[in-house]
């Protein structure tokens, strides 16, 4: 008999003004309702007021035939129901809804199902790492490995910055490949960059600082310090980068200034050495904290990877931020702050309050990638990967008829710039865009406060080159 006939054949003794229970009791994955699923799904019965406040629930025994789970299973999701308030037993009677319970809307109780999933990327979206199989499976036995002699650190509370064996590997790695001045004591594990931000920005700034940040931006650091109470000023960025004699007409003394020297979000620009002189000299002197997000340098298609901004700082005033989701990929959630020693103990404080500490699990695998090579083979293969598919969605772009775009081919990153050549706005043609598979962003939208330009923000990391080539033409056939 299959899940649907049993829903049909449930039969309650119930008044008769009460709803058909084996009506309102949905389908469930599985052969049949599983504890949690059938404890969600009175609970939304009884939210969403399909039930009233004092109907009998059915027995579990019933629940049990008639859905074909064990009664354990009903027993225990009733038991759960009542805990939290929703149902309450009446001995030698049953199980009741509850007096007093919430009602939402049904609209919201739609909206919290489990059946809600994140829809894939569109091609040209921004933030999609390039699987590597062989990686996968590397992975795979070094996590086998560390499950097979489980250490004690996962069966007590760890370090706020995480396991020491991981940040010594995330400082070697940094020392060598970006030119980092770091140990293992300064490097807090975060679960990514924008929660180091976030630890970084209530660490430094107090509600009414005024904070620098490059214009345009990355919007989810504009959000993060705007969110912080802070005063966020845009400092316009030019072929040079950020510059820091503007922003010091534009606010002297700000707290703190939020930069991506290596490879500038979104524009792609690198700030050149007299810049970045010239900005650490800025912090030195007001006292100010420099945040550096070195979000994908390891993309660097023309020459080793420059050296960070953090190097060249003797005066301690630079926060570094980096992240294993670009060039790993992004469920693995793991990044890194390389905080300076006057912010470290407040930050350890925030985090220690926030999450306590980063997950142990997958620390230790994670250490011995770095450690044992493997890390290093990836960033090869995927830096071949990617730098094709840069060069597939420039061609596919390059080939266009319309001859709307501008492109800039970058040297490094996972994303390119497209500016307009048209009078049209970037925002109609996103939207014409997604609604013909194709995942671009406006670039007028990452504008603070300086002349929005006209253009696409394209990401070319995560899809295949035909993908890309297809996702052009698109573009091209909207553009014409």
């Amino acid at each position: 008999m299959t899940l649907a006939h049993k829903r049909t054949n449930l039969v309650l003794k119930k008044p008769t003004n009460l709803p058909d229970w084996s009506t309102l009791i949905p389908v469930l994955p599985g052969e049949g309702p599983r504890t949690r699923e059938l404890y969600a799904a009175i609970r939304r019965l009884i939210e969403a007021g399909a039930v009233p406040a004092g109907a009998k629930l059915p027995t579990t025994r019933d629940l049990a035939g008639r859905f074909g789970l064990s009664r354990a299973s009903a027993v225990a999701a009733f038991e759960m129901l009542t805990a939290d308030g929703f149902a309450e037993a009446r001995v030698g009677a049953g199980t009741f809804v509850a007096a007093q319970v919430p009602h939402l809307p049904v609209a919201a109780v739609k909206d919290r199902g489990p059946d809600l999933e994140v829809p894939p990327p569109l091609p040209c979206a921004l933030g999609v790492a390039t699987p590597d199989a062989r990686t996968l499976r590397v992975f795979r036995s070094l996590l086998a490995r560390r499950l097979a002699r489980p250490g004690p650190e996962h069966f007590h509370y760890g370090d706020p910055r995480g396991g020491l064996a991981l940040r010594q590997a995330i400082a070697a790695y940094l020392r060598s490949a970006r030119g980092v001045r770091c140990d293992a004591e300064q490097i807090i594990v975060t679960s990514g960059s924008q929660q180091g931000l976030d630890l970084l920005i209530r660490a430094a700034i107090r509600p009414g600082d005024a904070v620098w940040i490059e214009d345009p931006c990355y919007p989810m650091a504009h959000a993060a310090l705007a969110n912080s109470g802070g005063h966020v000023v845009g400092v316009p960025v030019d072929s040079e980068g950020l510059d820091p004699a503007l922003g010091e007409a534009l606010c002297p003394r700000a707290r703190a200034v939020y930069v991506t020297p290596s490879h500038q979000f979104p524009l792609g620009i690198t700030m050149t050495m007299r810049r970045r002189l010239a900005l650490i000299d800025w912090a030195r002197r007001n006292e100010a904290w420099i945040i550096e997000d070195d979000y994908d340098s390891e993309f660097r298609y023309a020459g080793p990877p420059l050296t960070a901004l953090q190097g060249m700082d003797a005066e301690r005033r630079v926060a570094y931020l980096g992240t294993f989701s670009k060039v790993l990929f992004p469920g693995l959630r793991v990044g890194y702050a390389v905080v300076p020693e006057p912010l470290l103990d407040a930050v350890l404080e925030l985090r220690a309050r926030t999450d306590r500490h980063p997950p142990s699990l997958a620390e230790g695998a994670l250490a011995d990638l770095l450690n044992e090579g493997h890390f290093a083979a990836h960033l090869r293969r995927s830096r071949r990967r990617v730098h094709a598919a840069r060069d597939a969605l420039v061609a596919g772009l390059q080939a266009s008829r319309a001859g709307a775009l501008d492109v800039t081919v970058p040297e490094q990153g996972l994303h390119l710039v497209a500016k307009l050549i048209s009078a049209r706005r970037d925002v109609e043609i996103v939207a014409a865009a997604k609604a013909a598979g194709v995942g671009a962003r406006a670039l007028s939208s990452m504008f603070v406060t300086a002349q929005p330009q006209q253009g696409l923000v394209l990401g070319f990391s995560g899809f295949a080159d035909d993908e890309l080539r297809a996702a052009a033409a698109r573009l091209d056939a909207l553009l014409r």
